[in-house]
């Protein structure tokens, strides 16, 4: 477990907050992992539906999470609770071209859950956890409406390389999507 801000894991609002890469869900766990997801797909971002899906589809998203042997699921907890996860997609072991990059992707955390730093804790162990296993780059891409994301990534060193104007479609409309990398290596 990779706790932040203070040694006893406590922030500046006096919560506690952990990052956790899993390798089960319990079903307490599932349950709150699908609850914050539904919470910040509501809210705009995040996992890449516009709509919650029925919860059955949820569960099993998660669930087929880990079982993907290239994908590591981590998990922001506040005071206990999941309330945010992002996943990092090592390439495939025949991918030798790209072998050295990882991408991170499925990042959000639930609306109520926001400004207690669990969105920088869990790219911060994502991106430790990608550096101690020997890959040099890091990608990701977001759309352009989620402006938190794209401020604390950019606020963590990553860095833009491109645009797509067609990147998404929300409400018949088409939004752009940023895309970054970060070199884990000097």
């Amino acid at each position: 477990m990779i706790k932040g801000s203070d040694m006893d894991g406590r922030n500046e609002t006096n919560s506690l907050v952990a990052v956790e890469l899993l390798d089960e869900l319990t079903p307490g766990d599932l349950n709150d992992l699908c609850d914050a997801a539904e919470a910040a797909i509501l809210a705009g971002g995040g996992v890449g539906w516009l709509t919650p899906p029925p919860r059955q589809t949820l569960e099993a998203f998660w669930n087929g999470a880990l079982l993907v042997p290239e994908r590591d699921l981590f998990v922001g907890r506040l005071d206990g609770v999941i309330a945010g996860s992002c996943q990092v997609l090592r390439p495939a072991r025949n991918n030798e071209a790209q072998g050295f990059a990882c991408n991170l992707n499925t990042t959000f955390v639930a609306p109520w859950a926001r400004g207690h730093g669990l969105s920088r804790l869990l790219v911060e162990a994502a991106e430790a956890h990608t550096r101690s296993k020997g890959f040099r780059v890091l990608n990701l891409d977001v759309r352009e409406t989620q402006e938190a994301a794209i401020h604390l990534y950019e606020a963590l060193g990553f860095q833009r390389f491109g645009s797509h104007p067609r990147y998404a479609s929300v409400d018949g409309q088409y939004v752009t999507g940023h895309f970054y990398f970060k070199s884990l290596r000097d």
